[in-house]
């Protein structure tokens, strides 16, 4: 994929009908305003989000690649589009961006958690390696700042939060990898901390169709809203005019 197929693919709508779930017609609207509103990157980095580097390559020399195929094509041909889509519009417009990692600052991955040290350490994640680094389709520019977890949260070991407070932004858009991983964890921690979200469903994917579904059905109970890249795309607009 180059960074020009991005322009030749749809977006998919979210198969979420919050309509028929008693808890989730609670969940409350999100205006989108393109002053107060930030996309979130989460993850896309070579270390679990590449068929050729990290987790892909492991996968290879063990013979199991086919295991992620649903991983890596996901990634491949819905979400870096769809994300790069996105990202571009709010360049465009002026919407703050930040991106997400998560991987060791240290060469022994000592600093990591017990549930994630391991697959960063087979997957070569962590700081100075390319594995850490984010998608180059993608990779931030200008003011974009990147905040790097030791976890699953952005909230729980970077300064997310301050810097979005900073911002003057109350509310979030959130694309990336692992929808029911990394993506749900900041979620419900920025909901918890009163931020408005949004998920982009057509920009996040996991290891799983049905992990991923089941993850969409859990956020838009209370969390957050979900929504298409393109419908994001016309709410920013609309607002914009």
């Amino acid at each position: 994929m180059t960074a020009d197929d991005h322009s030749q693919r749809d977006s998919v709508a979210p198969q979420v009908d919050p309509a028929n779930d008693y808890i989730a017609i609670l969940t409350p609207e999100t205006a989108l305003d393109p002053a107060t509103t930030c996309l979130v990157i989460v993850d896309l980095q070579y270390a679990t989000g590449s068929r050729d580097h990290g987790l892909g390559l492991l996968l290879a020399e063990q013979g199991k690649l086919e295991h992620a195929e649903y991983r890596f094509s996901r990634i491949e041909e819905v979400v870096l589009p769809n994300t790069l889509r996105l990202l571009d519009f709010c360049r465009a417009n002026g919407v703050r961006v930040v991106h997400l990692t998560y991987g060791s600052e240290v060469e022994d991955f000592s600093d990591l958690p017990l549930h994630v040290r391991e697959v960063c350490r087979a997957t070569r994640n962590r700081e100075g390696l390319r594995e850490h680094e984010i998608n180059d389709l993608v990779k931030p520019t200008g003011n974009e700042r990147v905040f790097n977890k030791l976890g699953a949260s952005g909230f729980n070991s970077t300064a997310l939060e301050l810097v979005l407070r900073v911002y003057g932004v109350d509310t979030l858009l959130f694309c990336g990898v692992s929808t029911n991983m990394c993506v749900e964890s900041t979620v419900r921690d920025a909901a918890d901390r009163a931020f408005r979200c949004v998920v982009v469903e057509d920009c996040c994917g996991g290891d799983a169709q049905h992990t991923h579904d089941a993850s969409i059905t859990v956020m838009q109970r209370l969390f957050a809203t979900v929504d298409s890249t393109d419908g994001v795309i016309g709410r920013l607009a609309a607002a914009t005019r």
